[in-house]
């Protein structure tokens, strides 16, 4: 099992390293045909371009193999983080053995291919310029590889960002699927057993409503990132209103506007219900006279998308209260702000969830769904 685990993530690593090493060959290739073009004269015929071929490949094979060397000792430092001035020191050093080790690979190259005093005459008249080459060439290089590491760096914190805000949202939504509020189990029950004493047959029609709630919710077979219609969602929340309609009667009141041609648009499980749980929760349940929630879903003209609302007439509050670090406990509601999480990561971003409210005016949470 072990192996299985490990094996993709070498090869994903490996896959890494490779595109890194050819976009690094590339850059070298591009380098080489720059410095033939520069040392050529075609006016001269055939025999300049291959000099310059040839001056091109004298000249730069020792740097783009050292190339290879620095990218290490530059992750070394990457990861090591000194100083600013440790960090200036160090690389100062790096590029003086750079050169130096450049000048090292021309001299045993011209010794093989010249001989020994060809190779010192041409070492002691090349040195001082090798030398600065080799720190500017190093400069480059080593600029070259730190942006390269610094980047990936920054793409593995916004992926394990990501993925920390991805799986706080999934376990938040996790936990509304796996559970109903216990609030309402614990009343739905009560008015249950009390409905069997007075009507036997209204009481059976509730204990199936509920049943087929319990089964939507823990339905094993579907999880939080997986989709369902709306058609299902609705009969949900139709159980839902209809089981807390025992409990409050006439002063849960409700409008549905929902277009025909949406009720197959597929929706996170549970997008609803939550929504409607906290307009009677803070909306309806604390006036004496109640009130009504509005549930409605229509087609975006413009995009295409899906629209949903669900709205309650109650008191409202400030939007202010909306904001759980100023007022964790005000009208946050019950899912509420995983529900807003899982908008803004669900769809690759896309659906947006926004809140409308304000002292007497009600409680109204507008959802748009992308359906392509």
């Amino acid at each position: 099992m072990d192996t299985l685990i490990v094996k993709p993530k070498h090869k994903a690593s490996l896959s890494k390293r490779s595109r890194f090493w050819l976009a690094y060959a590339g850059v070298c290739l591009v380098t080489w045909s720059l410095f033939v073009l520069a040392g050529t004269d075609y006016k001269k015929g055939a025999w300049e371009v291959w000099s310059a071929v040839y001056e091109a490949c004298m000249t730069l094979w020792a740097p783009m193999l050292l190339g290879v060397a620095v990218f290490p000792w530059v992750r070394r430092l990457h990861t090591a983080q000194p100083g600013l001035l440790a960090l200036l020191g160090l690389h100062a050093l790096a590029a003086l053995l750079f050169s130096a080790l450049w000048l090292a690979a021309d001299f045993v190259l011209d010794s093989l291919l010249f001989g020994p005093e060809h190779a010192h005459a041409t070492l002691m008249q090349a040195a001082l310029w090798r030398t600065i080459t080799g720190v500017f060439v190093y400069v480059p290089l080593a600029t070259g590889f730190t942006a390269v590491l610094s980047a990936q760096q920054a793409r593995a914190s916004a992926l394990a960002t990501a993925q920390a805000e991805s799986a706080l949202a999934r376990a938040e939504l996790a936990a509304i699927s796996g559970k109903l509020n216990p609030h309402f189990l614990f009343n739905t029950l009560n008015s249950l057993i009390a409905l069997t004493r007075k009507d036997a047959k209204a009481a059976e029609g509730a204990l199936m409503r509920f049943s087929d709630m319990l089964r939507y919710v823990l339905d094993t077979k579907r999880g939080v990132a997986d989709r369902v219609s709306l058609r299902e969602e609705l009969d949900f929340v139709r159980d839902y209103l209809a089981l807390e309609t025992l409990r409050m009667g006439q002063r849960l009141r409700l409008d549905w506007a929902v277009a025909e041609e949406t009720l197959d648009d597929e929706i996170p499980p549970l997008t609803l219900q939550p929504l409607v749980e906290n307009c009677i929760a803070h909306g309806i349940a604390p006036s004496v006279s109640g009130g009504t929630i509005s549930i409605a879903a229509r087609r975006d003209a413009l995009t295409q998308g899906l629209v949903l609302t669900v709205q309650d007439d109650g008191a409202g509050c400030e939007p202010a209260r909306l904001n759980p670090s100023q007022a964790p406990a005000q009208r946050q509601g019950i899912g509420l702000g995983a529900l807003r999480r899982r908008f803004a990561l669900d769809y690759e971003g896309r659906a947006r969830l926004h809140i409308h409210t304000a002292p007497g005016a009600g409680f109204r949470v507008d959802i748009w769904i992308p359906q392509t």
